[in-house]
């Protein structure tokens, strides 16, 4: 595939850099550099068409935009879940009424968004879903009850698309919604922040307990949720993906450098592992651009799931052999009210150990794969 950048696409590369370099170190809390990217017009550029995002913008400007804002050492986004997941599935399977009342204020940064999908004892099985969500005798809203699990930012989402099911003894991927549901309902809705190998809590349990949802606010219609959350999937990876291979250029980088300042790198078992993960760094990103913009491909989501997953935590126990002894020791010394502190090599081994776990693990990327792809048989479920 031919694929280059544009003197156009050049020029709003530049833009986006120079916009980037002035606001970037300005950044305070998340939610507010959500609501700056979104007064300046940088977050919805690929809903063109729809007149809900911000400026426009080709595919290409967004690759370019992505992969600024990936080297400009911005602030992690929180709202990369109702702008790169919620809003193209919204603009593929919703209304005009809840396009109207849910795009304009992602495209604002004002209003944060969660993704409700795995559950416990279900793991990486979406259609074991247990949640459910039962209409109300009035049939204006439903009331969902059930549990989710790694829910990323949940702690300071103001919405969660959740996937419930609303057919009562339905199984598997029959009878699901995709709802639109408020965090904020006292008593209703519980979040519980899960701590991680890394100390940070960036996952959540959720609990629903008689949680309302208007019945407006079924996207795709009544039990039809498994289409919608397939689609939702293939949103998943995509622009994004290159943006992410940005930083783990960054990370190879940090490693190759402790390489040379502990002497690993004359080892030239060392030097093959690096060159590898060059190359096969290399071949994600030629893989992301033959994939990008297209559809009907049932295996690229998977494929490139799996590519980058068992490459980035690869480099993770990369980062700890060139470091040796003293990977084991930490930057800090221990004390109770902060048990443990890690450098940003010793993070990135512990965090890219649950890669290959979250957004569908491997065996399920690989049953994907078989079963839609190469028509192999389908792996035998147990009931939910």
């Amino acid at each position: 595939m031919e694929f280059g950048f544009t003197p156009q696409d050049e020029v709003f590369r530049a833009r986006a850099r120079g916009w980037l370099a002035a606001h970037a170190d300005d950044a305070q809390d998340r939610r507010t550099w959500e609501r700056t990217l979104g007064k300046a017009g940088w977050i919805g550029l690929g809903w063109n068409e729809d007149g809900y995002g911000n400026r426009t913008a080709t595919l290409t400007q967004q690759v370019a935009w992505a992969e600024e804002y990936a080297r400009s050492g911005a602030p992690p986004r929180s709202g990369h879940i109702g702008e790169n997941l919620l809003a193209p599935t919204l603009l593929a399977h919703g209304t005009d009424e809840q396009r109207s009342r849910f795009l304009p204020p992602i495209a604002a940064g004002d209003e944060l968004w969660c993704q409700g999908y795995s559950e416990p004892g279900a793991g990486s099985d979406l259609a074991g879903v247990r949640t459910t969500a039962e209409r109300e005798p009035a049939g204006t809203y439903y009331r969902i009850t059930g549990q989710k699990i790694w829910t990323s930012l949940a702690h300071e989402a103001d919405w969660c698309f959740v996937l419930a099911r609303t057919e009562p003894g339905s199984r598997r991927h029959h009878g699901l919604s995709f709802l639109l549901v408020p965090m904020d309902q006292p008593g209703r809705v519980e979040v519980r922040p899960i701590r991680q190998l890394t100390g940070t809590s960036e996952f959540n349990e959720v609990f629903f307990d008689g949680a309302r949802a208007r019945v407006q606010h079924v996207v795709g219609g009544e039990g039809r949720g498994w289409r919608v959350a397939m689609s939702l999937l293939g949103f998943e990876r995509g622009v994004s993906t290159l943006a992410q291979q940005i930083g783990f250029a960054a990370e190879l980088g940090r490693v190759l450098r402790a390489a040379v300042e502990t002497g690993a790198v004359t080892d030239p078992v060392v030097r093959d592992r690096l060159v590898r993960q060059w190359a096969e760094l290399r071949t994600m990103r030629w893989n992301a651009l033959r994939t990008l913009g297209r559809s009907g491909d049932p295996g690229a989501p998977s494929v490139a799931k799996l590519l980058w997953a068992g490459w980035h935590q690869r480099l993770g126990e990369l980062a700890m052999l060139v470091r040796g002894p003293a990977a084991a020791v930490g930057p800090a010394g221990w004390s109770p009210t902060n048990p443990y502190e890690l450098d940003a090599l010793q993070h990135l081994f512990l965090f890219s150990r649950a890669d290959t776990i979250y957004g569908g693990s491997d065996q399920i990327q690989r049953t994907i794969i078989a079963e839609r792809v190469l028509g192999l048989p389908r792996e035998p479920k147990g009931d939910v």
